[in-house]
């Protein structure tokens, strides 16, 4: 998936490429990142790998600032949809971007021409199981735990 979206960066001269591709299921606030992880291991006991696929590229503006184009890998799956709505009930959702409003997906490219890769041809979708989570400290911009997923 990082490499389709590497690829896909370098038709726009303008645009911001993403440095870092990821996939963020539920933003967790801020707070203690070793408590967010226990709260976060409990919420997902019984959470076995699933299946998640990309499903072509489309745009938006970013919901805060009116920011953008902002180029995107749409990301299907129904296990991660479920998951997201579990974390919701663990930590509040943000409005306009979680919730209802969560639409999974891997950044692009942001600003500048990003809206040429609108559409752009992927070469068909990729699958993967996603098997762990990261938990991730704003704060700090780093991982401060992995939580796998049990078979």
């Amino acid at each position: 998936m990082s490499r389709l979206a590497r690829g896909l960066a370098t038709d726009c001269f303008e645009a911001t490429p993403r440095d870092r591709h990821t996939l963020v299921v539920k933003r967790l606030g801020e707070g203690d990142p070793d408590k967010l992880a226990r709260r976060i291991r409990r919420a997902l006991e019984g959470t076995a790998p699933f299946a998640a696929r990309t499903a072509g590229v489309e745009l938006f503006r970013e919901p805060e600032t009116g920011h953008g184009p902002v180029a995107y890998l749409r990301i299907e799956s129904p296990a991660l949809l479920a998951l997201h709505e579990r974390l919701c009930s663990v930590t509040e959702p943000i409005e306009g971007l979680e919730g209802d409003d969560y639409d999974p997906h891997v950044t692009i490219a942001r600003g500048g021409d990003a809206d040429r890769l609108a559409g752009a041809a992927t070469g068909g979708s990729i699958t993967w199981t996603v098997d762990s989570l990261l938990v991730w400290a704003g704060p700090y911009r780093e991982p401060t735990a992995r939580i796998s997923l049990p078979v």
